[in-house]
């Protein structure tokens, strides 16, 4: 990989020279404007290169006697692996300067769990409300109760359209509250339901949906127990936007986090990649394409008992959703500092998955997941994590994608199918808005 090929392998979510829909250009131009750090770290490459490498003959030596090559630079190429590790090193450095939000106003990229994501988290929330608790930037919070270990989380959800093939926004919340106490290793037990509702909104949708939750919730065996609605003016909402909270208990002696990943460690998806977002694109219309496809928003509790029961060696449990596979490896790479190294033809994705997403320019990496979950678990154990999650119906496609890696430390890098390797950034943009 050279300087000119890093800049564009970095350039998250593109897998071809079809460009992302711009609905929201600010933070690719942060990324890869004047003042992106992509930018930034090959322009510091290019100057070392030049600095280092350019040797000038003087005059009269061997090599620099003839008049017209008196000031000639010559110039000494670096062996590949060496210009590869520069870009890397300028890449990593530029990654780790203090998060700081460039735009004056939010921004849809802001929401889509990619770059603009972590930043405002980072710069803004977690400046705002740092401590223990929260630094983690966990699924969910791990509180010391009397005694007690307890999982605390919240969500909140604005997916567009309500009703999609596979489900809706109140299973979706149920689920989606659900997964992320289970990320936690806890057992779901009690879940808030705030509801936000415009004026004009059909009470009849409005029972659909409530009746989804309960079913939903009978199905993860938790309890809705308190809530909250608001009603705002016509206009003024998008129909109905759900806020969760969820409590659960963790019984099993695990602490799972990202930061827990360690060399030669096995990263495991549970399944199928990409299936909820496409179908939600696809439900919207945008695409000219018909599919037998539905959202796979499910509870993952009892997929995760399961593997926790069978497998003392896992590190690290995350679900898939907003920002896709590539955001959790990402956040692997960074919590942990290691490198992550994963293979192309070893992702499972459907054929209608990356084809529609061939079509928008991003790669299924990228796209969120509702009902698929992310395994760091001891390499030593992958073939044990593996059984166990294809022993339960919702991890029958379980796969080892890759392994965590000594370096380049905070770099997710893919090889590709052709047998090229490329780096593998968050998401720039906002390709897929409201997914969930």
């Amino acid at each position: 990989m050279t300087a000119g090929q890093a800049d564009q392998d970095t350039a998250p979510g593109n897998t071809s020279t079809q460009e992302t829909p711009a609905a929201d250009t600010s933070e690719a131009k942060e990324a890869t404007g004047a003042g992106g750090w992509i930018a930034d770290a090959l322009r510091e490459h290019e100057e070392h290169e030049r600095s280092e490498q350019a040797i000038i003959s003087p005059a009269g030596q061997p090599g620099g006697g003839h008049s017209h090559d008196r000031g000639r630079v010559e110039r000494r190429q670096l062996p590949m692996a060496d210009r590869e590790q520069q870009v890397l090193d300028r890449i990593d450095r530029a990654r780790r300067r203090r998060p700081r939000v460039r735009e004056e106003r939010i921004t849809m990229s802001h929401g889509a769990g990619g770059k603009a994501t972590h930043t405002l988290i980072e710069a803004v929330f977690l400046d705002a409300f740092r401590n223990p608790l929260l630094e983690p930037l966990e699924d969910a919070a791990r509180l010391h109760i009397n005694g007690s270990r307890v999982a605390l989380t919240t969500d909140s959800y604005v997916v567009s359209p309500l009703f999609f093939p596979g489900g809706d926004i109140g299973d979706l919340a149920i689920n989606g509250t659900v997964n992320d106490l289970s990320m936690a290793g806890a057992v779901p037990l009690y879940l808030s339901a705030g509801f936000i509702l415009e004026e004009g909104f059909p009470v009849a949708d409005l029972s659909r949906i409530t009746e989804s939750m309960r079913a939903a919730a009978d199905a993860a065996g938790v309890q809705v127990v308190t809530g909250d609605t608001k009603v705002v003016e016509r206009g003024k909402a998008d129909g109905c936007y759900i806020n969760t909270a969820g409590v659960g208990i963790i019984e099993r002696d695990v602490s799972l986090g990202v930061a827990n990943a360690q060399p030669g460690d096995a990263i495991i998806v549970s399944g199928m990649i990409g299936d909820h977002g496409v179908t939600i694109m696809l439900a919207r219309g945008e695409l000219d394409i018909e599919a037998d496809l539905e959202s796979d928003t499910a509870a993952l509790n009892g997929l995760v008992a399961g593997l926790l029961d069978a497998v003392p060696g896992v590190r690290a449990l995350r679900d898939a959703t907003r920002g896709g596979v590539a955001t959790i490896l990402n956040e692997i790479a960074k919590s942990a500092d290691v490198g992550v190294l994963v293979n192309e033809d070893d992702i499972p994705v459907r054929d209608v998955v990356r084809g529609a997403s061939e079509l928008l320019g991003i790669d299924p990496m990228y796209v969120a997941c509702e009902g698929r979950m992310v395994v760091v678990v001891d390499g030593s154990q992958a073939d044990s994590a593996i059984a166990a999650l294809r022993a339960h119906p919702l991890g029958e496609q379980s796969a080892i994608i890759g392994h965590v890696t000594d370096g380049p430390a905070g770099i997710v890098q893919l090889k590709t199918a052709f047998g090229g390797t490329r780096i593998v950034d968050l998401l720039v943009g906002d390709p897929l808005p409201r997914i969930c």
